[in-house]
């Protein structure tokens, strides 16, 4: 069964940056996508970024673009988020979810639901005060 365990978050001022970590375990982490999604307070969990299982491509939310990178490292079964300039509008939950994809993942309309998305992590709390 796979295990996503996500490190980071926490409170930072607007402007600063933050590094989101998700460890994929129980299965070949190469075999899957890894995408990121958000949830603030009284709202629907929001995607934000993805990454293919090779890392050759990679998608964003129009909102985060410029300001968030997302990445993959194989060997250590890791995926990244980082976050640059980060605003208060980023503020809320951060969700880790991969999905198995070998040859690549969805079509971007797909990556970005929710629903589409096989495993999830607990969530990381980030917090940016203005």
């Amino acid at each position: 069964q796979v295990q996503l365990d996500e490190s980071g978050g926490g409170l930072v001022q607007a402007g600063d940056s933050m590094r989101l970590s998700c460890r994929l375990s129980g299965r070949t982490f190469s075999n899957y996508g890894m995408g990121w999604f958000r949830q603030a307070p009284g709202k629907e969990r929001e995607f934000v970024a993805a990454i293919a299982s090779t890392g050759d491509s990679s998608y964003y939310a129009d909102s985060v673009k410029g300001r968030f990178t997302i990445s993959r490292d194989n060997a250590e079964n890791t995926a990244y988020l980082q976050m640059d300039s980060l605003e208060p509008t980023d503020s809320g939950v951060y969700y880790c979810a991969a999905d198995y994809a070998p040859r690549g993942l969805p079509h971007t309309v797909v990556i970005k639901l929710a629903d589409s998305w096989d495993y999830w992590g607990k969530g990381s709390q980030l917090t940016v005060s203005s």
